[in-house]
């Protein structure tokens, strides 16, 4: 087994944060939205591609988790380096990077399925309504954004990237 440090371990915390959390997240908004979908597609056989594409929009908090972590893990020389490298400062960074994107991601996926269930239903009633209900689901994925953004900033200026 190779020898690794205490930054590349705390970087392995952030780095299981960063993807447990936002896909935790991912995986309830996923859920809701698609309860609604198979609801609205019990109505209207017709909804099925809408209900699937409504599912589909709180992914993006699983995909912000998961780069976060590859990131994690190859700057600090879990994946193909010397996992011995990383100081302990850039390890409790690490943690704080993989918590500024789990975190938003758990919210934001949370809130994205429950705009994207309630969307389906309302486009059961009115057809009209799905360009407005891409809109109010896509809306809780700016915490997301803003969480993948501090991340990327906290490792850029906390030495981890470059």
């Amino acid at each position: 087994m190779a020898e690794i440090g205490l930054g590349a371990a705390l970087a392995a915390i952030g780095a299981g944060v960063a993807i447990g959390f936002a896909g935790l997240g991912s995986g309830l908004g996923q859920g809701m939205a698609a309860a609604g979908s198979v609801g609205a597609v019990a109505e209207d056989n017709d909804m099925f591609a809408r209900g699937i594409i409504f599912s589909a929009l709180p992914e993006t908090q699983a995909i912000y988790g998961f780069l976060v972590a590859i990131l994690l893990l190859v700057f600090s020389g879990l994946l193909g380096g010397q996992a011995t490298k990383m100081t302990l400062e850039a390890g409790i960074i690490a943690i704080g990077v993989g918590a500024s994107i789990g975190f938003a991601g758990l919210g934001s996926g949370m809130g994205q399925g429950i705009a994207a269930a309630s969307s389906v239903g309302a486009i059961v009633e009115d057809n009209d309504m799905f360009a407005r209900g891409i809109i109010f689901s896509a809306l809780p994925e700016t915490q997301a954004i803003y969480g993948f953004l501090i991340a990327i900033l906290l490792m850029v200026f906390g030495g981890i990237l470059g």
